[in-house]
C-alpha cells in the first residue's frame, strides 16, 4: 500500500493518469457526439460535415490538454523543444505541407465531399478528406469514360501546392461535350443536321436553362464572358468526310451514358433515312489474287 502511494506521490505519474484519464474522456465524447448527430441528420454531406467538425474538436481538446498538464515541464525545456522542433519540421516537412493543405482545402473551397476531381493525376469523386490526405473512388484508368474502376486512392494534401486541381463540379456542376458524326460526301448533309438537331433537343436539350442559370451565377462570381449552354450542330469539312460537330451541356456524373444515348438515336434516325444521309467509312476489299509466276534469268 505505501508502495502505490509512493507511486502516486510522484508528480508525473499524476500528470501521466491525468492525460489518460482526459484523453478516453474525449475520445468517448466525441465518439457519442458523432453517433447522436449520425443518428438525427439524413442528409449524408452534412453528416460527414458535422462529423469531421467533432473529430477536429477532439484533436483540438487533446493538444490543449497535452499543453495544460505539462505546461511546468514545457516552459523548462523550451531551449530544447525549440532545437528538435526544427530538427522535426525538416524531416517532417511533407507531413506539415499536408496539413498545410488540408487546412487550406477546408477553408478556400478547393474541393468537397462528393466533388469529382483531378488531384495529382488522379481523377475520381472525393469520398474523404483526412487531416493527411485525401481519399478518391478513382475513375478511368484502365476504364473507359468517366466510370469507376473500383480502386481507392489517397492523394497526399500537399498536391494542392504542386499541381494544379481540377474540380468538374465545384460552382458549375456541367460540362461541355462534343460528338463529331462523319457524313460521306454526296449526301444530305442539310437533313443530317437538322436530324442531329432534333436528337440534341430531345436528349439534353431540358438541361439548357438549368445549365445557363447555373453559368449566370457563375459569371457573377468570376471573370467569365457568357457562353452559349443550349445544344448546336456545326458543319465543317475534311478531305475524306462532312463533319457534324455536336456541342452540348451536360452533367459531369452523366457524360458516358448522355453520349451513348445520342449517338445510339443518330444511327438509327440516320438508318430510317433509307440511305439519303451516309454515314463515311473506310471499306477494304481484299480479293485472291492470281498465281504470279517468276523466272530467273539464266535458267
Amino acid at each position: 500500500m505505501d508502495e502505490v502511494r509512493h507511486f502516486l506521490d510522484d508528480p508525473l505519474v499524476v500528470k501521466l493518469l491525468t492525460l489518460a484519464v482526459g484523453l478516453v474522456v474525449i475520445v468517448a465524447a466525441v465518439r457519442l457526439l458523432q453517433r447522436a448527430i449520425g443518428d438525427r441528420v439524413h442528409d449524408s454531406g452534412r453528416r460527414y460535415q458535422v462529423r469531421k467538425a467533432f473529430a477536429f474538436v477532439g484533436y483540438l481538446a487533446t493538444v490543449i490538454l497535452v499543453i495544460t498538464v505539462f505546461s511546468a515541464r514545457l516552459s523548462s525545456l523550451t531551449v530544447a523543444l525549440g532545437v528538435a522542433g526544427a530538427g522535426i519540421a525538416f524531416a517532417l516537412q511533407e507531413v506539415i505541407a499536408s496539413v498545410a493543405g488540408w487546412v487550406a482545402v477546408t477553408f478556400s473551397n478547393f474541393y468537397g465531399p462528393g466533388d469529382r476531381v483531378q488531384l495529382g493525376g488522379i481523377q475520381g469523386d472525393v469520398i474523404d478528406i483526412g487531416l493527411l490526405r485525401t481519399t478518391l473512388m478513382e475513375c478511368g484508368a484502365w476504364v473507359r469514360g468517366d466510370l469507376y474502376n473500383g480502386r481507392i486512392v489517397r492523394v497526399a494534401n500537399s498536391f494542392v501546392f504542386k499541381e494544379p486541381v481540377f474540380n468538374y463540379s465545384a460552382d458549375f456542376p456541367f460540362l461541355w461535350d462534343e460528338v463529331v458524326v462523319p457524313i460521306r460526301y454526296g449526301t444530305d448533309h442539310r437533313r443530317a443536321k437538322a436530324i442531329a438537331e432534333t436528337v440534341l433537343a430531345e436528349e439534353v436539350g431540358v438541361l439548357a436553362d438549368t445549365s445557363l442559370r447555373a453559368w449566370r451565377t457563375l459569371v457573377g462570381k468570376y471573370r467569365l464572358e457568357d457562353a452559349q449552354t443550349t445544344p448546336m450542330v456545326s458543319v465543317t469539312t475534311t478531305d475524306n468526310y462532312v463533319a457534324l460537330i455536336l456541342r452540348y451541356v451536360v452533367d459531369y456524373r452523366r457524360r458516358r451514358a448522355t453520349k451513348d444515348r445520342i449517338v445510339d438515336r443518330i444511327l438509327r434516325d440516320f438508318a430510317d433515312t433509307g440511305g439519303g444521309v451516309a454515314l463515311y467509312g473506310t471499306v477494304v476489299d481484299v480479293t485472291s489474287l492470281p498465281p504470279v509466276e517468276v523466272r530467273v534469268a539464266g535458267r
